[in-house]
């Protein structure tokens, strides 16, 4: 079986005639192709370098691991899944508990290897077993709410962290960038992030000519005098060079704080799967297994150098369904584009001098969404919250996640916030369901007629 990085030419390479669509085994001539990886690349650059900024990660270490990830994740796929590989935002409330508990990089990156190593189990296990294991231990009910905790844990991160630093920045970012996402049509649209950061530094640097030096936090509990944009960094940064890499390193804590996040991964890639099957006309459930496992060794592969967790895109899977093309050539020229950006670290000076303002802003709207595409699981799903059994574990689980409720188990071991949230639910569910009477158990199997769960994409990234 080949590796899928052979494509034959879609009609005269031009455009797909109507009612055709660009196979992942095709491609248009190549200038058409790179210049559809490179707008692939647009696409998902905003979220990409978004996430390492928010996590303390290197954010050119982020795009060129994004590039190497989704090479992998092609060559694992053999070319079936037409999939970007971008940071995943699902991440962020985990690095944010593992600070406050003194962890560094290094300790986030180990959590997130072994995130991506058990990742790589359970798609092992799906791929053995069928896709219906998945609904057997994770029902839309139970992943809904984990998404949505996962989501809504991050609030006060927003709340005490970037607004204070430019309340004004950021509140026009954040109607700037709900107005891109819900105003603008098409391509426009998926790159709604990256516009909203756009503006939020054009905004900063009308400000600080305006008004001068803010007083505010910058990055820290004391307020200083500081201007919103700095761009000092960008002007001593190389053009060329390679990103700060780092070994990870492991902590028990660590790791039980993240590991919450496989499920939602599983139901990320569960619906982006079966997205694009439904779109290229290729149906992909048997891929699924596969597709978690590409995506569990890509994470070991980034973080196992300081990079962050990966995860297929919904942003890409947008400008596929606009422009008709899957080809997976796309994608290479892509990958390709994002290792350049990642070796030139004046790129990534840019990205850090992001204003805590503009962060403000997008996060509001970020993590908001993060935590509704849960309740988009439920919705989709037909979950039925009037039931005992969804209710109660849902909602004890939602408020210990949101609220980050600690149980302390030992003088130096204690689980609280996403982690507790998540194995309140997960354990309450599955036990309450074992003594619960025959009428509250009766739900239709994942993936078969009559059950819409997972039928679309979900961009948890």
């Amino acid at each position: 079986m080949g590796l899928g990085v052979r494509w034959t030419l879609h009609g005269d390479g031009k455009t797909p005639a109507p009612g055709e669509v660009v196979k992942p085994g095709e491609r248009l001539t190549w200038g058409r192709t790179a210049g559809l990886g490179a707008q692939h690349v647009v696409s998902m650059i905003g979220a990409c370098f978004v996430a390492p900024i928010l996590m303390g990660l290197d954010a050119n270490l982020a795009v060129m691991a994004s590039g190497v990830a989704t090479i992998l994740f092609l060559l694992i796929t053999r070319g079936r899944i037409p999939s970007y590989l971008g940071s995943s935002l699902s991440f962020i409330g985990v690095a944010a508990v593992i600070k406050t508990q003194g962890g560094d990089a290094a300790t986030l990156t180990g959590a997130l290897l072994v995130v991506g190593a058990v990742l790589f189990l359970c798609g092992a296990a799906i791929r053995a077993l069928g896709v219906r294991i998945v609904h057997a231990v994770l029902p839309p009910v139970v992943t809904g709410a984990v998404v949505m905790l996962i989501g809504f844990n991050l609030a006060p991160v927003t709340a005490g962290t970037y607004w204070p630093q430019d309340q004004w920045t950021a509140l026009l970012t954040m109607i700037f960038t709900g107005f891109a996402v819900v105003v603008m049509r098409g391509f426009w649209s998926r790159i709604a992030i990256f516009l909203g950061l756009a503006f939020g530094y054009v905004i900063s640097w009308v400000f600080d000519r305006v008004f001068g030096k803010i007083h505010s936090p910058a990055g820290g509990a004391e307020a200083v005098d500081h201007w919103r944009l700095d761009l000092s960094g960008v002007a001593r940064a190389d053009w060329i060079g390679l990103p700060n890499l780092h070994a990870p390193s492991f902590s028990l804590s660590a790791v039980l704080v993240a590991l919450p996040v496989v499920i939602a991964l599983i139901a990320e890639n569960a619906g982006h799967v079966k997205a694009v099957g439904e779109m290229t006309g290729d149906p992909l459930d048997d891929k699924l297994g596969t597709a978690i496992m590409a995506d569990g060794a890509a994470t070991v592969l980034s973080t196992s150098v300081g990079g962050p967790a990966t995860t297929t895109y919904a942003e890409n899977i947008g400008v596929m369904a606009a422009t008709r093309v899957y080809s997976t050539a796309a994608y290479w020229c892509a990958a390709g584009f994002a290792i350049l950006f990642g070796l030139c670290p004046k790129f990534g000076a840019v990205v850090a001098a992001i204003p805590g303002g503009v962060l403000g802003g997008i996060t509001v709207i970020l993590y908001g969404m993060i935590g509704l595409l849960g309740a988009q699981i439920w919705v989709r799903s037909r979950v039925d919250l009037s039931n005992p059994l969804h209710l109660v574990p849902v909602a004890a689980g939602l408020i210990i996640g949101i609220g980050n409720v600690s149980l302390t188990l030992t003088k130096n071991f204690q689980l609280s916030g996403i982690a507790l949230g998540t194995l309140i639910v997960v354990v309450g569910y599955h036990a309450l369901r074992i003594l619960a009477p025959a009428h509250m158990t009766n739900e239709p199997p994942l993936l078969e007629s009559g059950n819409p769960g997972y039928d679309r994409g979900l961009d948890a990234s």
